[in-house]
């Protein structure tokens, strides 16, 4: 993966504006800490240009192109809307985006305060993103699964980072999302990739939501894992009280969703340390306080 990674200069980023969107390309350009799939550069004081990186295909930020102007004008939270389509060129062969600039601090790098605050806009803001999708809305692919069809990634990030005295636990968890039935609903809205890094704080609660690269339509427990993920001890509980909209079984594969992904964040976590883009060694530290929370219930 380090092999294919393309250097990204701020140099690079001007050159590119001034080919094909002159008239940004005097605006500040400064680096944006973080990104995996792609590395966002902040553009002037509103705007930023999302580079593709590490995602292999265009497909993440061709969907956001598409989809992300219909969803925005009903979601209670600032999204990043695209502007501007940067085309593949002999500089850069990949595309990118110039795209608007959601304030705020990523919660991997910042705090929730205000936790029945955050619990609630969280609620709200799902509930505005969970309605029936369109038939041509892209479809779930290994974002989106069931987590029997998941087991394969779970059992790799587990065997990797899952702490020895809390093993039997964590994998009750898992078997319990893994037995619960489907969603049997019709397919609906889905960000798929909620976690510390792709929501922003400001004031101490959550303040925006960013990176719908994985967005498709299915199942919402992908979702509704966000309430172990993003909120502090006890909001998954009022979480759900203000989103009054999951049974037992959405609960069950969300939680275990919610396993699985804190074993991700810990294992990124582990290889911030070994250069891989982005730093991520403060995602292990979020993965094991959300990893705690999944096993309390809290």
């Amino acid at each position: 993966m380090i092999e294919s990674e393309i250097t990204i200069s701020e140099d690079l980023v001007r050159d590119l504006l001034r080919e094909q969107h002159p008239d940004l390309a005097e605006l500040p350009i400064r680096e944006v800490a973080g990104g995996w799939g792609n590395q966002m550069w902040r553009l002037g004081n509103d705007l930023a240009v999302r580079m593709q990186r590490m995602d292999k295909s265009p497909e993440p930020q061709l969907k956001e192109r598409r989809w992300l102007p219909t969803l925005a004008p009903r979601l209670p939270l600032p999204i990043p809307l695209p502007i501007r389509d940067g085309a593949p060129s002999a500089r850069f062969p990949k595309i990118w985006t110039v795209m608007t600039w959601v304030r705020g601090t990523p919660l991997d790098h910042g705090a929730i305060t205000r936790g029945d605050h955050a619990a609630e806009t969280l609620a709200a803001f799902l509930r505005a993103l969970h309605v029936e999708a369109p038939a041509d809305a892209p479809a779930a692919s290994d974002f989106g699964e069931h987590p029997k069809d998941c087991t394969e990634g779970f059992e790799h990030f587990f065997r990797a980072v899952a702490p020895a005295g809390l093993a039997d636990e964590i994998r009750d968890v898992w078997d319990e999302a893994v037995a619960a039935p489907g969603w049997e609903g019709a397919p609906v809205w889905v960000h798929g990739d909620l976690h510390p890094a792709n929501v922003v704080v400001a004031d101490g609660t959550l303040a925006g939501v960013v990176d719908f690269g994985a967005v498709f339509a299915g199942d919402p427990a992908w979702d509704l894992a966000a309430a172990w993920l993003l909120l502090p001890a006890g909001g998954a509980a009022r979480f759900f009280d203000g989103y009054a909209r999951a049974d037992g079984a959405a609960v069950r594969r969300a939680r275990g969703l919610a396993a699985m992904k804190s074993l991700f964040l810990m294992s990124m976590g582990e290889n911030g340390d070994r250069g891989l883009p982005g730093g991520k060694s403060n995602w292990g530290p979020a993965g094991r306080s959300a990893l705690d929370r999944v096993l309390k219930g809290l």
